[in-house]
């Protein structure tokens, strides 16, 4: 079985991760200093899944894995937690991508807003059990709603403009999978 990644596949991988130091650096810019009473949405998060359900070959766990845990780090957040919900979050879209396809794009984002839900409520509680201090709930839940009703224009910008689209149904080696 031949396991070699084609170099267009190298370079959507860097790619992804340079959208991701793209985003984290302009989270971390000082633009405002008085706190808002809404939370804007998780880009990371929402172009994870998207690229994860396009095109699950350019987004390895490790990369999902090693971007979040940097977010946890640079955003002040318990290290590893979001990180690893998000990993799962990917995974279990990931392994639903096959089966999304036939239902369209309504099924996607229906499974993307419940795992989106899936994490939040598991962050919360978890940061609960834990007794760690944490956003109040209503910017935890305008977050997650926002990053909902976002993911529609995050897939459309990740499918048009970055050009991470589906593979056609007979292409299994755009997969990596040998025939």
């Amino acid at each position: 079985m031949d396991r070699t990644v084609s170099p267009r596949t190298w370079l959507m991988r860097g790619a992804f991760l340079g959208l991701a130091l793209l985003i984290m650096f302009f989270q971390l810019i000082p633009l405002d200093t008085v706190p808002r009473r809404w939370a804007p949405p998780d880009l990371l998060i929402g172009f994870a899944f998207a690229w994860v359900l396009r095109r699950p070959d350019y987004v390895p766990v490790l990369s999902i894995a090693a971007v979040m845990l940097m977010a946890d780090l640079l955003f002040g957040r318990p290290p590893g937690l979001m990180a690893l919900l998000v990993v799962l979050g990917c995974e279990y879209l990931r392994g639903r991508a096959a089966g999304l396809g036939e239902t369209g794009f309504v099924g996607e984002w229906i499974a993307v807003c419940l795992t989106l839900l899936g994490i939040t409520v598991l962050n919360r509680l978890v940061l609960g059990i834990l007794a760690v201090q944490q956003a109040p709930l209503v910017l935890s839940l305008i977050q997650m709603v926002v990053t909902m009703l976002s993911y529609p224009v995050l897939a459309f910008v990740t499918q048009t403009l970055m050009g991470v689209r589906k593979p056609a149904p007979g292409n299994a080696g755009a997969l990596g999978v040998s025939p």
